[in-house]
């Protein structure tokens, strides 16, 4: 089976989750669909308030090398049991996520760009930007709503983390990507996209 990769990236809150499960709500399991965020590192070894202050916009927060094996795997037509991460407390989880191969493989993450071993698995780098005024607000609003944050810790991850790192190592990867959009209800991109997977879909 001849799989086709393609790489959704950009800032916290840019939009790319959106597009990503637009594609996923389009294409169901036509499609399979990976987050870089389910590879952040077990802490389980580690204290909770020690957890909480990490480093979670660092390359080195996410098992890419997992990762990249997995996509490996799926391109090779092998299933592959996808970790996931509990945001609440702040270390994986003991769920695991069957993925079977398919023709089409989506991968969506802030710093799925950032690795070239990665980058190099990827047939359609795509990278989604929005104002940094606009990416914050929206993190609040899902991390109090979806994770369970208390603005205080949002706002202090932000300034000494996010922020920085967004400009170290997620900004840098735009100029990486294949396609940059603006939001990820970005419809005349979305059509683009969704007609090129219905193309390779029917490819036989």
């Amino acid at each position: 089976m001849n799989i086709t990769v393609i790489g959704i990236a950009g800032g916290t809150g840019s939009g790319k989750s959106t597009f990503t499960n637009r594609l996923k709500e389009k294409f169901g399991d036509r499609i399979a669909v990976l987050y870089h965020d389910n590879y952040y590192r077990s802490q389980d070894d580690i204290p909770f308030e020690v957890r909480k202050k990490k480093n979670y916009d660092h390359p080195d927060a996410l098992e890419t090398d997992l990762l990249i094996e997995h996509v490996k795997a799926l391109k090779e037509g092998r299933a592959i049991d996808c970790p996931t991460y509990d945001y609440s407390l702040h270390t994986r989880a003991k769920q695991t996520i069957h993925v079977e191969p398919r023709r089409v493989i989506v991968i969506e993450g802030i710093l799925l760009l950032a690795d070239p071993r990665l980058r190099a698995l990827l047939d359609i780098k795509i990278f989604v930007e929005a104002d940094a005024d606009e990416r914050i607000l929206r993190r609040i609003v899902r991390d109090v709503k979806e994770r369970g944050r208390d603005i205080d810790n949002i706002v202090e991850q932000y300034l000494t983390t996010v922020k920085p790192m967004h400009y170290m190592y997620v900004e840098p990867t735009r100029a990486t990507a294949d396609i940059v959009i603006n939001s990820g209800m970005n419809n005349v991109a979305f059509d683009v996209l969704q007609y090129k997977i219905a193309h390779l879909l029917e490819e036989k």
